[in-house]
């Protein structure tokens, strides 16, 4: 069984649908596709120019336009935007729309990034370095002191992979959580899946690769020596 600081992976799963709610991830979904789109034809109709150009141009539009929808999005559904962008009972400053979901204890910070490709970290920056500071009792290490911080919430991005292939167009968006040391996913789905409402049991980011202590996962089950393959087996069996 794989474990996130308190949560058990399913527990960490099923807190995460509670917050981030079906209706919210499609209409998020959505509309960042709809801007990809936008993008990429107000640079193509009316920017004018050269191939290289209108590729960075297309970048940076896209994203900002993705925000803008983004934070549309999420207050039609109830999120809160951070008051003053600070992090709550932190001082910690964000530049970026992040919204909060939930009333009372623990709840949901999300915000958004572009990935380079699928499954891999968005860049750092001020704003998510701050949000991932929340995450600290979810990454796996021994607990020989009470440092770092207590704050309840936990920080969530929404991450957004273009399609390198075709212009306009989005490869994947997905759920992820990232470590307060931002060196790897805690957590990582695809929408598809985060939307398949248990279908799968969830499973852990790909690839994580923490410095402190290893995820505990369920024992392998046992298989009687003599139907296990030999050393010289070269069918690739394991």
């Amino acid at each position: 069984m794989i474990t996130l600081g308190v949560f058990m992976l399913e527990d960490f799963k099923s807190f995460l649908v509670g917050h981030l709610t079906k209706a919210l991830v499609v209409d998020l979904e959505d509309r960042l596709r709809a801007e990809a789109v936008k993008a990429h034809e107000m640079v193509r109709n009316h920017a004018g120019l050269n191939k290289k150009r209108s590729r960075e141009l297309e970048g940076h539009a896209r994203f900002r336009m993705m925000e803008e929808g983004f934070e549309a999005v999420c207050k039609q559904h109830g999120g809160a935007t951070l008051h003053d962008g600070v992090i709550p009972l932190t001082e910690l400053k964000v530049f970026q729309p992040f919204s909060r979901f939930g009333r009372e204890g623990r709840g949901v910070i999300l915000g958004l990034a572009a990935m380079p490709e699928p499954q891999k970290l968005p860049n750092r920056n001020m704003s998510r370095s701050a949000g991932v500071s929340l995450n600290y009792y979810l990454t796996p290490r021994l607990e020989l002191d009470d440092a770092g911080p207590r704050v309840g919430d936990i920080f969530v991005l929404l991450l957004v992979a273009r399609d390198r292939a075709r212009a306009g167009k989005i490869e994947e968006i997905a759920i992820g959580v990232v470590d307060s040391g931002y060196s790897f996913f805690l957590f990582y789905e695809t929408l598809d899946k985060f939307l398949a409402g248990g279908e799968d049991a969830p499973t852990s980011a790909p690839d994580p690769t923490p410095l402190g202590v290893k995820l505990k996962r369920s024992p392998k089950p046992f298989v009687p020596p003599e139907q296990q393959p030999k050393k010289d087996d070269d069918t690739g069996a394991v």
